[in-house]
This record gives structure tokens, sequence and C-alpha cells, in this order.
């Protein structure tokens, strides 16, 4: 989610936001490597290794190796970098098969969605399921777009990239405008081909510009609880789907299948920026969880109808892997210190 549009990775060094390797300058002979790995999909061992909080503490020396172990796993699951697109290899064929094969709703969506979706004009217990979550959908994904749009500009090349955590960096905010690519599939296969994010507005692109220019061991917690957030609601999202769309099971399938890819980076968002933290990064990150959770779903007024959001901040500060469904977890990655035995 928002953990992307953060450019602490390239604040001034601080003991508490990233390992030392993370932060050391890379060798000439690393640039590059991004193009010439290609995507390995793993399968899943008979016996999985139990699975820690995300709080779990961890070393400095665990969180570079880990780092190094990220940069790694972007590459082979992303592919090339594409700069001027925004965009990644590897995904960039993945959305090209959906789009190749498209699933298109028989129920057309009503004019309460055009009415509401930028806005919440009607009375929001007035609109049908369906409707309130695709007007949701709408308002969560254009927040997270602004914030990315704003960072991009704020953060170095993937060639230009400094310190390896530049280069993860600049990987998760392309994964993100991918997302919103397959955002816009989601609301075509629901007969919606038009929408947009709209202009980006000048004083929130400030705003989020001079956040991502704060040092990162102030920016790393809010970061962290921010891709929480965005985890905890497509898990929600997933859970829902039978009962809103199951009368159309192809319809159901491609969300789905759309959404899951989007969890799939989330989840290994989650523990990226948990790994930009120390002892006290993650002892403010645990303070924030409530507050940041309640202001962020007061401003989206479907929230409180389609989620029980309470349930759903408890959730995450209590998350572990084990409860992720194997589907995604075997296609993510995770830090090495939230397994058992590792």
């Amino acid at each position: 989610m928002l953990g992307g549009a953060v450019r602490g990775v390239n604040a001034a060094p601080a003991r508490d936001c990233a390992g030392l390797g993370a932060r050391r300058r890379i060798a000439p002979r690393v640039h590059g490597a991004c193009t010439l790995l290609s995507v390995i999909h793993g399968k899943a061992t008979p016996r999985r290794p139990g699975r820690r909080s995300i709080f779990s503490p961890a070393t400095a020396r665990e969180r570079e190796q880990n780092f190094e172990s990220y940069w790694l796993y972007q590459q082979r699951r992303d592919g090339e970098i594409l700069e001027d697109a925004k965009d990644l290899s590897e995904k960039r064929k993945s959305l090209a098969r959906l789009q190749a094969n498209p699933v298109r709703t028989r129920r057309p969506v009503g004019a309460a969605f055009h009415r509401n979706y930028e806005t919440m004009r009607d009375d929001p217990r007035s609109l049908d399921r369906r409707t309130l979550l695709l007007t949701f959908l709408y308002k969560f994904a254009r927040h997270e777009w602004i914030g990315i749009s704003a960072a991009w500009d704020e953060t170095p090349t993937v060639a230009g990239g400094v310190y390896l955590i530049d280069k993860i960096s600049r990987y998760h905010l392309a994964e993100e405008f991918c997302h919103m690519r397959l955002f816009q599939e989601m609301f075509r296969t629901f007969g919606l081909e038009d929408v947009e994010w709209g202009p980006l507005p000048k004083r929130t692109k400030q705003l989020y510009g001079a956040f991502a220019r704060l040092p990162g061991a102030l920016v790393a917690p809010p970061a962290f609880v921010s891709e929480l957030m965005g985890l905890t609601v497509y898990v929600q999202l997933d859970r829902m789907l039978d009962d809103i769309v199951g009368d159309e099971p192809d319809v159901r399938d491609r969300i789905r299948e759309l959404l899951r890819a989007i969890m799939t980076d989330e989840l290994s968002h989650v523990g990226e920026r948990r790994n930009f933290m120390g002892p006290i990064g993650l002892r403010a990150s645990r303070l924030i969880v409530r507050p940041m959770f309640r202001a962020f779903f007061s401003g989206i007024p479907e929230a409180a109808l389609l989620f029980d959001t309470r349930q759903m901040r408890k959730d995450a500060e209590r998350f572990d892997y084990s409860t992720i469904g194997l589907d995604v977890l075997d296609m993510s990655w995770a830090p090495s210190y939230c397994i058992a035995g590792s």
C-alpha cells in the first residue's frame, strides 16, 4: 500500500532504519543484475515451517541479510524494471495474458456507482453491497495512486540508486503501479471501462513529497503499518467475494485472481517494510496501528458497512504468516526471523 510511497530509504542512514549492508554502496558489477534473472515458481514443501509474529525482533545482521534476500526475490518475481512505463516485465506479461482472455459481468453496474465512486453523495446504507465494494475499491486504490505518484519523482532510478534499499524501493513503487493496472482490470471486469484515477492534486503531491523526504527512521513505522493495513483490506475483500459476486462464478474467480496477485506483493511488502525497523521503530509501529486504522477508514464511508474495522485492526496487531493461504504464501516472501526454525 502506501509504504511504497515512502522515500525513507534515501534519507541519511539511521541506526533504527536499515541494516548496515543495505545502506552500503553497491559495487558496479551488481548494476543491471535484474535484467538477467527470470521468474522461478517454487513448489510447496510437504512440511511447512511454523510462522512467527511480524513484530518478531531481528538483529541488524538479520535485517541486512533479509534485504539481500528480498532484492533477489523482487528480481526473480518481477523481471526487468521498465522505468519509463513504471512497469515490470514479468508483471506486464501476466497482465497481457489476463487481458487476452477477458471476463465481463452480465449484470451492468448501476448509476449509483458513477454518482458515488469519487465522493459519496448518497446515503451509503442505500447502496447494494456490490456497489459499495466498487466505490470503496476506487477510493482505496486512488488513495494509493496519489501516494505512489508523488513518491516516484522522489526516488532514484534503479540504475541511479546508490544503496541496495534505493533499488528495492524503486521496484516496490513499480509493483504498486502494476497494482493500479490490476485494479483497473477489476473495474473492466464489472464493465467499467473508463475508470481513471484523475489528476494528482498539487497540494497533495507536495504533502506526499515532503513526507517522502523525511528521515527514514521517522517514515519506517507508518510505512509498515500502511502496508499491514492494506493487507488486512485485501484479506477481507477476498473473503467476501463469494457473498457479493458468487452469483457470477467466472467474475468472482477473475476478481480473486487479480486480487491475489496484489495480495502476494502486499504480503512481501509487509515483510520488506518490517525489515526497515529496529527495536525503536518496531515499538513505534505498535503504538500507531490504532490511530492509523481509525484515521484511514473514517475517511471512507463504505468501510464501516463492508468491514469490521475494529477486528481488522486487531488482526493487524497480532499478524503472523500462518493466517495467509498457502496459494499466496508460497509465491510471496517473508523475513527469515518470522519463520520458526530458520
